[in-house]
């Protein structure tokens, strides 16, 4: 870790994003999309509002945004995706808690073990930008 404000503002970008992502599961859920792929896809869109909090705000980058920067997040996002996924299928399937329950349990997860830590080295290192 950088330091402490880096990850308490990395974790309020991520609130919001979450709140966002949040907002989209529900509405989804409610329109009976499956919840595997309603996960996937709000993750996705909570994940383009946490892209620029992280770049300007979190990690203070103010480099140009490159087609290879956005890949990486791309690559970040779409893995922490498939991982918001895979447990929320498990969360909502084996131990009846609600969605929105369930969602804030994964994400906190998700976020500690893979996010914040690949945000960190691979999106918005300093030195991360290959000329």
């Amino acid at each position: 870790m950088k330091s402490p404000r880096e990850l308490l503002t990395a974790a309020i970008a991520g609130a919001f994003g979450t709140g966002l992502d949040v907002a989209v599961l529900v509405l989804l859920a409610r329109h009976q999309v499956p919840i595997a792929a309603a996960t996937f896809v709000a993750a996705l869109a909570g994940a383009a509002a946490n892209f620029t909090l992280n770049k300007y705000v979190a990690f203070r980058d103010r480099s140009p945004i490159s087609l290879a920067q956005v890949v990486r997040f791309d690559l970040v996002a779409v893995v922490a995706a498939l991982l918001m996924a895979a447990a929320m299928k498990i969360a909502t399937a084996n131990f009846d808690v609600s969605v929105v329950a369930a969602k804030l349990a994964c994400a906190a997860v998700v976020f500690a073990l893979w996010t914040y830590p690949a945000q960190r080295h691979l999106v918005f290192a300093r030195g991360a930008e290959v000329a």
